[in-house]
């Protein structure tokens, strides 16, 4: 029996087929290592999103807002507000909020002040008002003035315009018109 000897194609193809496979699973590793970083980046990518989506969600939503402005008026013409009280709420949808992270100014005119926080208990929740009280400043009737109100934890801030009738027509309790 004759066995046919191998010719030195066949031995060409053979090696030829051994270095098809090995660059193909070098291709196969090299995709396997480029989707592994896209899915990675993917993955970083909506955690960074998500994380920047809360964040602008706090800033629009974790506000608080005027209910109320009043003081203590001095009848005459144009007459005097002063010891100011600002009644504030949440906004819908804000969470809760400590009163060591509010503060609050008022600006009439050329005077500037200072108020302080009153939560009760310290936190502002949904259905609760608070206020912001004695601000050292006195308003003149027909004269206009702004609270500006941040809330720390979410760095938030209001600014909330009001005026004092003119003239103010009786001394005690006068609320104040946006």
């Amino acid at each position: 029996m004759n066995i046919p000897q191998s010719s030195n194609s066949d031995r060409n193809r053979g090696q030829v087929g051994i270095g098809t496979l090995i660059v193909f699973i070098a291709l196969v590793l090299v995709a396997a290592i480029a989707a592994g970083v896209l899915i990675n980046t993917a993955g970083f990518l909506q955690s960074q999103a998500e994380s920047t989506g809360q964040d602008s969600t706090d800033q629009v939503s974790d506000q608080l807002q005027v209910v109320e402005v009043y003081g203590t008026g001095t009848a005459g013409s144009p007459g005097s507000v002063s010891s100011l009280t600002v009644e504030i709420q949440l906004a819908p949808g804000a969470d809760i909020v400590s009163a060591d992270s509010v503060s609050a100014d008022i600006i009439a005119g050329s005077s500037t002040g200072t108020g302080s926080v009153d939560f009760g208990d310290g936190t502002l929740e949904q259905g609760e008002t608070g206020t912001i009280n004695s601000f050292g400043v006195s308003l003149d009737g027909g004269n206009e003035a702004s609270v500006i109100i941040r809330n720390e934890a979410s760095a938030s801030q209001l600014r909330y315009q009001f005026s004092a009738p003119n003239p103010i027509s009786n001394s005690g309790d006068i609320r104040l018109d946006q």
